[in-house]
């Protein structure tokens, strides 16, 4: 017979171990990353079922970034790594994520009749906003953080509380 779990005891190491916590996905940086992976994520199924598959590629890449970004501030990579400047590497994938989905947003939409193609370009459109909204956060943090002389990283843009939006720290 096994002996039964005190129960202070932590549960095993499984599935919670790879997820990030709470605390990450409540803050505001958390929900964004979040958000651009998913509509990523939509805007590629999109391409994919729709004549304009030669669009496909950027917002593979786009989900991917974003996807490993969330899991870098997620898992506090960027406290481990200080060779890479996390906000300025954000705020570029943030630019060019944005100008280039309001690109392939316009030329989905205009060039292409089919269900799929016209849906990738109203996501694209979404996604544009979402990229537009980061890199502001974002740029506005750089901005901040260049004129306290500091080059701490916005992992989180940490919130005080439950699940809200609080960018006032940056």
């Amino acid at each position: 017979m096994e002996d039964p779990e005190p129960e202070g005891a932590a549960p095993p190491p499984g599935l919670r171990s790879v997820l990030p916590s709470r605390e990450f996905l409540c803050s505001g940086k958390g929900q964004l990353l979040l958000a651009e992976s998913v509509l990523s994520f939509i805007i590629f199924i999109c391409y994919i079922a729709s004549l304009a598959a030669s669009f496909m590629m950027a917002p593979l890449l786009e989900f991917l970034l974003a996807l490993f970004l969330f899991f870098a501030y997620a898992s506090k990579l960027n406290e481990k790594f200080k060779g890479v400047h996390w906000p300025l590497a954000d705020f570029l994938r943030c630019v060019t994520a944005a100008i280039i989905y309001f690109a392939i947003s316009i030329a989905a939409v205009s060039k292409y009749s089919d269900g799929a193609s016209i849906a990738a370009g109203v996501f694209g459109f979404a996604a544009t906003i979402v990229f537009a909204f980061d890199f502001y956060i974002t740029f506005n943090y750089l901005v901040t953080s260049l004129q306290r002389g500091s080059s701490d990283s916005p992992e989180g843009h940490k919130t005080q509380g439950s699940c809200k939006w609080n960018f006032t720290d940056l």
